[in-house]
Parts: C-alpha cells; structure tokens; sequence
C-alpha cells in the first residue's frame, strides 16, 4: 500500500511539474513575464524566488496539479513599463506556442522515457505462443502451441510489408491497435527452431471496437506466452496438495488429453462446472504417475453468477526471455513511433466512446492509475518508467483535447482568432468554461466509477 502511494505521487508529480515546465520554459522563450511556478495546489510547503527574474517557485501539498502564473492583464493591473512582458500583448503564435509546450512537453517525455528503455533494454517473454483458447479466433485460423510468431502484417495497411516482432509484448500491442483500426492481420510464424514456416491469417476486422477490453486477447485466443505444463507453488490445504501434487510435477495428460503448455492446463482446471475428480497423468524424478485431482468451484472474477475451477497452485514456469534493445538512432524512432501509436490510438478509442462504438468502461481514473503504479514499481524500474511513458502520453493527449478548460481549448479559441481576426468574446468564453468543467466532470465521475467497479469485482 505504501509503494503505491508513493509511485503514484511520484509518478503524478512528475508529470505535471513536466507540463508545467512546458508551459514555462516556452513562456520565458517568447519574453512573458512568469510570476509564479507551482507543482500541487493548496498550502505552499516549499517556496523560493529567482533573483534574476523575480519568478516564485513554489512546491505544495496536494500533489494534484499545478500552473504557471504569467503576467497578464485580464488577472490585474500591469505598470506601463511592463505590458509588453504580458501574455496578452503578445502575438496570436506566442501565445498558442506557450499553451501548447505543455502537452508538448509530456509527449517529448514519453519519447525519451521510451528510448531510455528501448536503448538500455529489457527482458521480454519471447514471441512463442501458448495454446489458443478453444473456438477463439486464433484456434479457428490454426495457430498452435509453441508457435514462434517472426512478424505481422496487418492487412489494409497503407506499408504492407510485414513487421518484425521482437517480443510477446509486441503480439499483444499489434493485435490491440489492428482491432481498434478495423484491420485483419498476417502473423508469420514457424516451429521454435525456426523451421516450417508459414501463415496464419486472423480475422480481427470481425471483432467489435466496443470490445476492445481488458478481455480483448481472450476473445482473439493469443492470452500468454508459451509456458510448459508444470506444477509451481502450492497453497496447503487445496486440492491440489490433497491429490499429492508435487512443485516440479510436469502434467502430460488430463483426462487422457495430452498437455501442450500450462495455459491449455489452467483453461481445463478453469472449465470445471462441478467438483468432479480429473485424472492427471503426471512426470516425476522421471516416473510417469496417475493422480485424482477435484477442482473445488469458486465465483468467476469476470462472469457474475458463474463459477470456475481452482485448485490451489501455480501452474506453469517462467516463459522463455529475450534481451530487446535497440541501437541509439534505432530507440529514438521506436519511442517516438510508440508515443505516436499510443497517442493516436487514445484518440481513436476517445472518438468510438464518444459515438458509442467503444465501451467506457474503458475510461480508468486515479485509482486504477494508482494501481498500476504500485504494481510497476514493484516489478522494476524499467516498468515502471514505461508506466510513466504511458501515462505522461495519456496526459498530453487529455490536455489537447478541445475542451475550453485543457489546453486545447485555449488552442480552439486562438484558431477562431486566426480564421476570423477576433478573439472569442468574455461571455462566449464563461459559457464555454462551464460546459468544459460539466465535460471533465462527468468523464471523471465515469472514470471514477469504472475504478471501482474494478476493484469490487
């Protein structure tokens, strides 16, 4: 509970003392008076003043968002000698420039957070596939347990050429982003070895956009990364200690259904509807053992009213790893074309929710956030700076959109300046304010609710 806490104020304000910095930096570029730089709101805990230019610098306790204070006359009166510091009196493209260094800032973050990892590399499952859940997509087009997946194609794409796959992680995010643009796709596969290539062809165009969900890998049948069918940590008194189940124990055959991997054991277990013994032919210290194993039935985390099997161990090793690195010019165009993908997407999936065409129980606000920020500092530091890219992408994106309190709000107005030579009037610009803030607040409240949702279920 404490790293959580602690990685998601880190994490938060991070990211808005990034924005602000923005904000800031592109003010003083273009000659604007600042008078006040603040990370978090309410009461000032920590606060000093530039001796060069008068600017205040104030650190506060609510780590919830922050500003930049310019000199502007609409908030007060300016010397005469001063009015050309202000940001009023200054030309239409300084002042978009300077609201738009903000959301500018975070996506530059992201980039560089993304080369830092694409340039010191991680460990990642390798692209080997475990076996697809019966009648998913993935079983229907015949992709097959340990099935290496070299590269994708997605299908109506304008660069037809396939793209090569590093890692598991990169199945995951191709297929994701080829259902959210409508697309089928290719995947070249061939046997561990690298042998007997060929193609396998997903008809991903078939799936809704509304279903793009946390299930959505479910629904395709690609869930996990090749793992074998072998018994891990047991929790005492289950039943798999009941049936005489060992760690280390390899499962050839459940009912006489031979085993290919642990996500095709874990989906038999899953699947139990009554507490009926299964027959486990099992490898021991090399002798070939038969065992009853009865699943007790516990509520289903996802499907209300049903129930699945469990029986009180991990099953499956660790999967096979791979070093993903990428030379200096190499991780720069990867994290720049990663915050591009992850910001268009977050658009495209933004514009279908608000047509209807994509679920908003999409939408995850502070809670979730928190969460996974605990859950990423947890597993390292190099996921956690990936959960920081995420979410510094997600904050620019947010802060571009065309609601008249975020940033690009304020763009909207200075381009309806541009095409008409006039600034938006007071009166239209309060309206406009308040029907942002009812916007904001009703995703909020949505978010929100989808946050804990989560959490009860």
């Amino acid at each position: 509970m404490l790293l959580t806490a602690v990685a998601f104020v880190v994490a938060l304000g991070l990211l808005i003392a990034i924005h602000e910095y923005g904000h800031y930096r592109m003010a003083v570029a273009c000659g604007v008076k600042v008078l006040r730089f603040s990370i978090g709101m309410g009461t000032p805990l920590l606060r000093w003043r530039s001796a060069r230019s008068g600017t205040e610098f104030v650190i506060a306790a609510l780590p919830i968002g922050g500003y930049v204070r310019m000199l502007d006359e609409r908030e007060g009166a300016v010397p005469a000698h001063e009015r050309h510091l202000a940001f009023n009196t200054q030309p239409l493209r300084a002042r978009a420039a300077i609201v738009a260094a903000g959301p500018a800032a975070n996506l530059l973050l992201a980039v560089l957070l993304y080369s830092l990892v694409n340039w010191v590399g991680m460990q990642a499952p390798q692209a080997i596939v475990a076996s697809p859940l019966p009648g998913s997509l993935a079983a229907q087009a015949g992709l097959r347990a340990q099935d290496w997946v070299q590269a994708v194609q997605r299908i109506g794409q304008d660069r037809e050429e396939a793209q090569p796959l590093r890692s598991f992680d990169d199945i995951r995010w191709v297929l994701t982003e080829a259902v959210v643009h409508g697309q089928d796709v290719q995947l070249q596969v061939t046997d561990v070895q690298g042998q007997r290539a060929r193609t396998v062809f997903l008809p991903l165009s078939s799936i809704q956009t509304a279903d793009v969900d946390a299930a959505l890998l479910q629904r395709i049948g690609i869930v996990a990364p090749w793992t074998p069918p072998v018994v891990g940590e047991l929790l005492p008194d289950q039943p798999a200690v009941r049936a005489g189940l060992q760690q280390g124990d390899r499962v050839l055959a459940v009912d006489g259904v031979p085993m290919a991997d642990a996500t095709q054991l874990r989906t038999l277990v899953r699947q139990a509807t009554q507490a009926q013994a299964q027959r486990w032919q099992i490898e021991r210290a090399g002798q070939t053992l038969e065992v009853l194993v009865t699943p007790e039935l516990v509520p289903h985390p996802e499907l209300p009213g049903q129930n699945m099997g469990r029986i009180g161990a991990m099953l499956g090793a660790a999967p096979q790893m791979v070093q993903v690195r990428y030379d200096w010019w190499e991780g720069l165009a990867a994290g720049a074309q990663k915050t591009w993908d992850i910001g268009m997407l977050s658009l495209k999936m933004l514009g279908q929710m608000l047509v209807g065409e994509a679920s908003v129980k999409n939408l995850s606000g502070p809670l979730t956030i928190a969460d996974y920020a605990g859950k990423s500092a947890s597993m390292g530091l190099v996921q956690y700076v990936l959960f920081l890219a995420l979410i510094s992408v997600s904050l620019g994106v947010l802060n571009l959109l065309p609601l008249p309190v975020l940033d690009g709000g304020h763009l909207m107005y200075y381009l309806w300046e541009a095409v008409t030579g006039r600034a938006v009037s007071d009166a239209w610009m309060q309206g406009l304010q308040r029907v942002g803030v009812g916007v904001l607040l009703l995703m909020m409240s949505v978010a929100l609710f989808n946050d804990v949702q989560r959490l009860l279920t």
